[in-house]
């Protein structure tokens, strides 16, 4: 084997090298063209280009294989974009020197013409769809996706630090909502039944700390809380003005306090049936109980009316605990 040469390793071809021979064919450089600023399926880009679907799609997974394009699926379609973030440098930097090249030529305007009317028409089905199904759009949203997927979407604005009691929590319908949302949230009920049925309910949520304890001497440390929420407990409570006191108390400065409850109303019987103490509040009654606490910035809202519910109407009352948040 001596004196026996062996041939150098051929070099690796330059990448730059394969990146030109995918932008050489004016094909791949107008669909890039189109697909800078839109994404868009095949069947749209056969309409921009003017050019059957074999050949658009021969032409699109050259450019996704040199990672010029990538591509999602929408639905039982694909839709592709050209996303110049997350190209190198030097592709970029490539580009950029053949679009100088191709942008200006006619077949570019061409399509660029076309690309319009494309855009266009996506507009105008969606307006006919509106136009057509105004009549009966609250009535299909509400089938497709349920009465109040807007209000739970919202929850998504609440601050992930805060520290939320959930004061009179029941079965833990709105911690369970509330819960992936925040920090800590703290449940707090005096029905050993009650605090069953939230534990089973709040299980999976590991941020969730069921307490028992009586509404007016709440288990809550002092300037603990960011939120304190009383949803429909306040007219089972004989002195309400004591709860919203300790509830007061477990307020940060600047932490909030939420009533939810019912407004005057005459249904008697719910102190039988139900054993309400107290059937409604008005915003006078609630103002004087919550000034007594030394909360301020009260803001009083009546709730719209649910065409399904056969109760009275409700309201919700924001106050605030003077003193900077922390």
């Amino acid at each position: 084997m001596d004196g026996l040469i062996t041939p150098a390793a051929t070099p690796a071809k330059p990448l730059v090298f394969d990146r030109m021979s995918v932008l050489a064919d004016p094909i791949r450089c107008r669909l890039l063209l189109a697909l800078e600023s839109h994404e868009l399926a095949v069947s749209e880009l056969c309409s921009v280009l003017q050019l059957p679907q074999s050949t658009v799609s021969r032409h699109l997974k050259v450019l996704g294989d040199g990672g010029w394009v990538s591509a999602y699926r929408d639905g039982t379609s694909r839709r592709y974009a050209a996303h110049r973030g997350a190209w190198e440098d030097d592709a970029r930097r490539l580009w950029s020197l053949v679009r100088e090249q191709v942008a200006p030529a006619p077949a570019a305007a061409e399509d660029q013409r076309r690309l319009e009317r494309v855009l266009a028409e996506r507009r105008t089905k969606s307006q006919e769809f509106f136009s057509s199904a105004a009549g009966q759009w609250a009535q299909m949203r509400l089938e497709l996706f349920g009465r109040r997927f807007d209000l739970h979407a919202l929850l998504a604005l609440l601050d992930p630090s805060w520290t939320v009691g959930d004061l009179g929590c029941g079965t833990g319908q709105l911690a369970e909502a509330l819960a992936p949302f925040v920090r800590q949230l703290i449940a707090v009920d005096d029905s050993d039944a009650m605090l069953d049925a939230a534990a089973r309910r709040l299980a999976p949520l590991a941020n969730v700390e069921l307490r028992r304890g009586s509404i007016e001497a709440l288990p809550i440390d002092d300037e603990s809380l960011d939120v304190a929420l009383l949803v429909l407990v306040l007219h089972h409570l004989p002195e309400p003005g004591r709860c919203l006191e300790a509830a007061a108390r477990t307020l940060k400065p600047g932490g909030r306090l939420l009533v939810v409850d019912m407004l005057p109303h005459d249904h008697e019987e719910y102190r039988q049936q139900m054993g309400h103490v107290w059937l409604g509040f008005g915003e006078a009654q609630l103002a004087a109980w919550l000034e007594a606490t030394g909360l301020e910035g009260l803001r009083f809202h009546p709730l719209p009316a649910d065409a399904d519910a056969r109760g009275p109407g409700l309201f919700t009352a924001v106050a605030r605990r003077s003193g900077a948040a922390t």
